[in-house]
């Protein structure tokens, strides 16, 4: 049920466009890394000083108009230049509907092509970034048209659709995030429960660890973490192999944890003023996430899924005595 309710939220394109006015008096800090990219790379250099990567989202997606698509993409080669100037570890994910994938296909791709070659002069790695399953196919697509030009480019693998092995066998030459999946989609293609999701997430993990080139392991439960430690000793896979990933805000005090422990980290770090559905996805993915930050983001007294509605009712508020 929770996790239809975050859903909705992040769909709701009032508090979307409240949340980026107002996101920084509800304390919007706590999961975002900064507003610009000058305030985001000194985000990523007190990540590095821990001993922490980066990856870079430029925050908005679903693009319908060309001019609005374009600014991502010169948002997007900002930052590539900024990571590469000021020597920062950090790498690049993006979602192709921000750069135009439901406007046309050849644009998204040209889009996409410009930064790849940019991020390319750097050696600096490109990661497509998975959303709905309506655009999971085309996505798959864009990234074959790239890689036969690049090499500097990877996707994701979301554990809860039934076609995740298929792919990721197809795509097991290349550096993949697997992630559990953070949109709610039908039983005709996708797993419906924790349990079945968690079963092959777990699988997937270890299959692209044994047969992968580099896997990236985007989750904050601390379970499946202690699994795969277990299994990478087990089967004698070096820390050069895989990274844990978690998001910008969550868990810190594992995040450093595992670093300091010799495990390679890297922190998924979203920047910008589109905060609200992407926070609002997070905690749809997975619901205990509530319990990790909510309390920082909209009321310190509030760890519950109270704190979450009432941070969209605290919008609403807001957006109505503006009206007034």
């Amino acid at each position: 049920m929770l996790k239809g309710v975050f859903i909705s939220l992040s769909q709701n394109q009032l508090l979307t466009t409240a949340a980026k006015k107002y996101g920084l008096k509800l304390g919007a800090q706590t999961v975002v890394a900064g507003t610009t990219v000058e305030e985001t790379i000194n985000s990523i250099r007190k990540l590095n000083a821990l001993g922490i990567s980066a990856t870079v989202d430029n925050l908005g997606e679903y693009s319908i108009e060309r001019e609005e698509a374009l600014e991502a993409k010169a948002s997007i080669l900002e930052v590539i230049e900024s990571i590469h100037t000021n020597g920062v570890d950090a790498h690049i994910s993006l979602k192709p509907t921000q750069l135009g994938l439901d406007i046309d296909y050849d644009f998204c791709y040209e889009n996409l092509l410009e930064i790849v070659a940019a991020a390319s002069k750097y050696n600096m790695h490109i990661n497509i970034d998975m959303e709905d399953y309506d655009h999971l196919q085309p996505s798959f697509d864009l990234m074959d048209d790239l890689l036969k030009e690049y090499d500097n480019v990877g996707t994701v693998i979301q554990a809860y659709f039934d076609r995740a092995q298929d792919d990721l066998e197809k795509y097991k030459d290349l550096r993949m995030r697997i992630v559990k999946g953070a949109y709610k989609e039908p039983i005709e293609y996708a797993f419906q429960t924790k349990e079945d999701i968690d079963e092959n997430f777990i699988k997937l993990i270890e299959y692209h660890l044994l047969h992968g080139k580099f896997t990236s392991i985007a989750t904050h439960d601390h379970r499946i973490i202690d699994q795969v430690k277990k299994f990478v000793k087990e089967n004698n896979i070096p820390n050069d192999k895989f990274e844990f990933q978690m998001l910008y805000g969550f868990r810190k005090d594992m995040q450093v944890d595992l670093a300091k422990q010799g495990y390679n980290f890297c922190t998924y770090v979203p920047f910008g003023d589109d905060w609200y559905a992407y926070f609002m996805r997070r905690l749809a993915e997975r619901p205990q996430n509530l319990n990790l930050v909510v309390k920082q983001v909209f009321n310190k007294r509030t760890n519950t899924a109270i704190g979450v509605l009432a941070g969209a009712l605290a919008l609403k508020t807001l957006v109505n005595k503006k009206k007034k």
